[in-house]
């Protein structure tokens, strides 16, 4: 018999003490969760374990199984509750995660940069100043701890594999800095995704990925593992305009920041994939709309919420026609080959950048080194002259010491901090050099197929050589 999985999926936006109304959004959402009963709750920005504990406590009679990933400084955000059992559970923290001395928080003040987010940064007290861009002042997802979460569920007998994760923001569309971290999240997404899932008659993946339908992201993650999009292949859809989860209606979005994208924007996700054993269809998906809820003071949170009903069918062995399943997967391998070749360039300008930016750390080392040895050179020198009367400046001395030391220690740091990210995206580059050449001997099996024009491929970004050290 058909099997009905209802998938509700949330970015509660829970950081305490930051985030609006936190402990009552908090509450509403466990309300809610407890009337419409889904099977599977996947929620991101939970950055609290005690609220986890809180919506646990409240669930406990709805979703009696439960999961906490920890992660980071804060914690993953992560959580996963569920009617059926969880059997098994893991996480994979991402190897980039942008940078920690991006935190920056900035009162009564925002950061507003022209339509190219160039480098010379304009503060306005004004709140009514009009721009064709905003972009947030402070970037803590270094201290987040970005992965992904699995649980394993048995579910009428099928093997249920449950993917939630949370990407790395998005702050300056026009010229975003983070888009390699973002490109090497989503290609070790979907590693995770096909390297755990063997096995899996039912594949599911939610969360707030951070990336507009089209992002080469998004096109990487679902042509690598063949997911689908629950908005582009529901039966019925009930919510905003286009799917939007980030509008400008919810009282808790920065309007000004959504104006040059349209109004509103969708980087919430739920995909399925089914096997040979089962079908897997979307028959509804419904989100939140904006809009207070009937009887609340406000939004469960500043993103919209998606409820995904999925159907779980027993699959029709031998449909299919072989000659066409091959045109079809030459055609997908094909497409493949040039997304991930056009990933692999994104991922070499972030190499390029890294690297530059490593340089300005080491020279900057070597800086604060000359200027810590001279300190202790000028020390020296009352000392070793006999019979000098003129009182040395300690007060000076030590205040220019403590300088040259942090000087010294903050671009040793940083220095490390680089050498780190090089070194991780040269690991994501090889691996998609790898990729590339054996989705190359896989197409040879297909003598029709032709890799159409991914080596002559032009690109948006802009060429490395030509890029600054802090793009």
């Amino acid at each position: 018999m058909p099997v009905r999985l209802r998938v509700f999926s949330l970015n509660c936006w829970g950081i305490r003490y930051l985030s609006k109304h936190c402990a009552q959004r908090y509450a509403m959402i466990g309300d809610h969760l407890s009337k419409e009963q889904h099977d599977v709750v996947l929620l991101q920005e939970v950055w609290s374990e005690g609220d986890f504990l809180f919506l646990k406590k409240k669930l406990g009679g709805t979703h009696p199984f439960s999961y906490y990933f920890k992660s980071g400084f804060f914690g993953s955000g992560l959580a996963v509750f569920s009617r059926h059992t969880i059997h098994d559970a893991f996480l994979y923290k991402y190897s980039l995660n942008g940078y920690p001395y991006m935190v920056r928080i900035l009162k009564n003040k925002i950061l507003l940069k022209s339509a190219k987010c160039r480098n010379v940064d304009v503060y306005y007290n004004n709140f009514d100043i009009k721009a064709e861009l905003v972009c947030q002042a402070h970037h803590g997802d270094w201290f987040g701890g970005k992965a992904v979460g699995k649980v394993l569920l048995k579910i009428s007998g099928l093997m249920v594999h449950v993917f939630v994760t949370h990407l790395h923001a998005e702050y300056c569309r026009e010229q975003d800095s983070y888009l390699p971290h973002r490109v090497v999240q989503a290609w070790e997404l979907q590693n995770f995704i096909q390297h755990t899932c063997a096995g899996a008659d039912v594949v599911i993946l939610g969360g707030d990925l951070n990336m507009h339908p089209g992002d080469l992201g998004m096109r990487l993650l679902r042509s690598a593992t063949g997911l689908q999009d629950c908005f582009t292949e529901t039966g019925t859809f009930d919510g905003c305009e286009q799917g939007f989860t980030h509008v400008m209606d919810n009282p808790f979005t920065n309007k000004q920041g959504l104006i040059p994208l349209g109004g509103g924007i969708r980087i919430d996700y739920v995909f399925f994939k089914g096997s040979r054993k089962v079908d897997v269809r979307c028959e509804s998906l419904s989100t939140t709309k904006g809009v207070v809820p009937p009887g609340q003071p406000f939004p469960y949170s500043d993103h919209e919420a998606l409820s995904a009903d999925l159907f779980l069918c027993p699959s029709e062995e031998g449909k299919g026609d072989s000659t066409q399943e091959k045109d079809n997967t030459a055609g997908k391998l094909s497409e493949l080959v040039n997304i991930v070749t056009e990933a692999r360039t994104e991922v070499k300008v972030g190499v390029h950048c890294a690297k530059r930016m490593r340089y300005t750390a080491a020279r900057t080392v070597i800086m604060g080194l000359v200027l810590l040895i001279l300190e202790i050179a000028i020390a020296a020198v009352p000392c070793l002259a006999l019979g000098a009367d003129q009182p040395f400046p300690k007060t000076t001395f030590y205040l220019l010491g403590a300088l040259c030391f942090a000087v010294l220690l903050s671009t040793t740091l940083l220095y490390i901090l680089y050498s780190m990210e090089v070194k991780a995206l040269q690991e994501t580059e090889d691996q998609m050099r790898l990729v590339v050449g054996s989705l190359h001997e896989r197409l040879r099996e297909f003598p029709k197929a032709v890799c159409k024009g991914h080596s002559q491929k032009k690109y948006d970004r802009q060429d490395p050589a030509t890029l600054e050290p802090d793009q």
